[in-house]
């Protein structure tokens, strides 16, 4: 099909191309190096970061490009940029490692801080999402036609308030905001998934809402932040304000949740969020 952004087809093809590097690492005894931070890292992680560092510098030399594998990049040069790449090559290594398949490759184009559109595919099964603010976003599988998806406004008749919540990371705070919403809206359905797919969900209409009070990273959530505003959702910061990605000293995002842009219990979310 003719995606509405002409970056949007080839690097689908580059988060494709990255899964098939990362896939002969996967299930094996790869080596697993700790990074300075103590997070995993892996030869399937290196070996993506360099397949997508070289197509994205060949499909615009123009464009930096800010890599979980490739991130000492001083905060004085990146305020610089007024476009640029985020991207994570292997989001999820924790779950890659167990076996899971739960993994993903994120690629985001960036402007002024905001994210462009997003590509976020599954090496395991060859599934991709695409999407951008203004643009829409679709679903695609190997030898099929991408389809278009949607958020939900609110859940199907007889079926449950739906919050996706990481397998790995929760937090006091994040403890109290769900048991506010259960309180609020009735007995919650909890979807525990890996990675960025979180937000795919939403986009797709599976769930309701993702609040993250917990730390991510920039390149964990800015692919995905795409897809989910292409499809009518949003992501906010805890004030209310959208989520953006400006050139910080620090690459850690602030507590954010995921949600329908025309969600009527908008309001209520922030406000337990900041309780």
């Amino acid at each position: 099909m003719n995606f509405p952004h002409p970056l949007m087809a080839p690097v689908i093809e580059l988060a494709l191309q990255a899964g098939d590097a990362i896939l002969p690492f996967w299930r094996t005894d790869t080596t697993v190096t700790a990074k300075a931070d103590d997070s995993p890292v892996t030869a399937a992680d290196l070996a993506a970061h360099h397949l997508i560092l070289d197509g994205l510098t060949a499909l615009d030399p123009s464009i930096p490009v800010l890599s979980e594998e490739d991130a000492n990049i001083p905060q004085s040069v990146r305020a610089g940029w007024q476009r640029w790449w985020l991207v994570d090559p292997l989001d999820g290594t924790k779950e890659f490692i167990s076996g899971s398949e739960e993994f993903t490759v994120n690629i985001a184009l960036i402007e002024q801080g905001r994210v462009v559109f997003g590509v976020v595919s599954m090496p395991t099964n060859g599934r991709f999402y695409v999407g951008g603010a203004g643009l829409g976003s679709w679903r695609g599988d190997k030898g099929a036609e991408p389809l278009a998806i949607q958020v939900r406004d609110v859940p199907p008749a007889g079926e449950a308030f739906t919050v996706v919540a990481s397998r790995r990371h929760s937090s006091p705070e994040q403890e109290r905001l769900l048991a506010g919403l259960s309180a609020s809206l009735g007995e919650l359905e909890l979807a525990n998934i890996g990675s960025s797919l979180k937000f795919c969900l939403l986009a797709e209409g599976a769930a309701d809402c993702y609040p993250r009070l917990a730390p991510t990273s920039q390149w964990d959530t800015a692919a995905a932040q795409g897809v989910l505003e292409g499809a009518g959702g949003e992501v906010l910061e805890l004030s209310g304000a959208t989520f953006s990605y400006p050139a910080r000293e620090s690459l850690l995002n602030g507590f954010f949740v995921a949600l329908p842009a025309k969600a009527a219990w908008r309001e209520k979310l922030l406000a337990l969020a900041t309780s």
